[in-house]
């Protein structure tokens, strides 16, 4: 764990991670190629259905300065310029989208030992303002995630979370949804050797009445390979495994059944990413 205690992002990251990351039922190919002189070029494609997707991002890299550009094949053009630690705890990011002329935004990170400051302005004329923080250390964290719309004068987005970690395990309560919302996630590791860990994630929607429950683990067969599994309250059941088969190179396969409708096809995800 570091010393602080990380940006509102991070609260309950381990948890999601576990239960989301990687599983897809889309069919996915990335490569990555890397120059002497600071260059890296990313070709992603992706299936989704009888929809093809395809972007392609640039990164260069010079001294504290990381300037990446993407394009897709919606003829969007993305420019994200970050530049790290103009001074010490600080990171600034300023980013855009050809041709959305709303879409300017600069943002400011601030890390510290005790505290984590994330706020971001739009570049119009009626901007949305963001502002998140947090304050304690790498054990207890209480924190706020607000949006403020200028041209309307309301808050847009109103949330408020804490998170307890320790060495094997990450807790974490989270009010989102201008309250109408809770959810609790829960991460802990039960074998760091072969990175056995369990997961759950709980949200109760007072609107609705509703809750939602997803519980989830992971294991690694060998240093090479990854198992991962989760189901949740509406009866769907998932599992992936990766393998890393050369190093920085995975292919993934994942899929998902629905158990309350088992006449249904499962769905298959299938993932390839490469960096030579």
């Amino acid at each position: 764990m570091g010393k602080g205690p990380g940006l509102y992002s991070d609260i309950g990251k381990k948890a999601k991670d576990l239960l989301y990351k990687d599983y897809q039922s889309d069919h996915k190919f990335t490569i990555t190629t890397s120059s002497v002189t600071g260059v890296t070029i990313t070709s992603a494609a992706t299936k989704k259905g009888e929809l093809f997707l395809a972007d392609v991002n640039t990164q260069l890299k010079n001294k504290n300065v990381t300037t990446d550009v993407k394009v897709d094949t919606n003829s969007n053009l993305v420019t994200k310029i970050t530049v790290d630690e103009p001074c010490p705890g600080l990171k600034t990011i300023f980013s855009f989208t050809v041709p959305d002329q709303r879409s300017g935004q600069i943002e400011l990170q601030y890390l510290h030992d005790y505290a984590g400051i994330s706020t971001s302005v739009g570049l119009t004329a009626n901007p949305f303002v963001n502002f998140a923080a947090v304050l304690g250390n790498n054990v207890l964290a209480l924190g706020t995630d607000l949006s403020f719309d200028s041209q309307t004068s309301n808050f847009t987005k109103c949330n408020a979370a804490v998170s307890f970690s320790n060495a094997d395990l990450i807790a974490s309560l989270a009010l989102n949804n201008k309250g109408d919302s809770l959810t609790a996630s829960y991460y802990h590791t039960v074998y760091p050797v072969t990175s056995t860990a369990i997961g759950a994630e709980v949200t109760h929607s007072f609107s609705s009445n509703v809750n939602t429950i997803t519980v989830g683990t992971q294991h690694a067969l060998d240093p090479l390979t990854t198992l991962k599994a989760r189901i949740n309250n509406s009866g769907k059941a998932s599992a992936l495994i990766q393998h890393e088969w050369r190093p920085r190179s995975f292919f993934t396969v994942s899929g998902e059944v629905d158990t309350k409708s088992i006449d249904k096809s499962a769905k298959v995800g299938l993932a390839l990413a490469l960096k030579p």
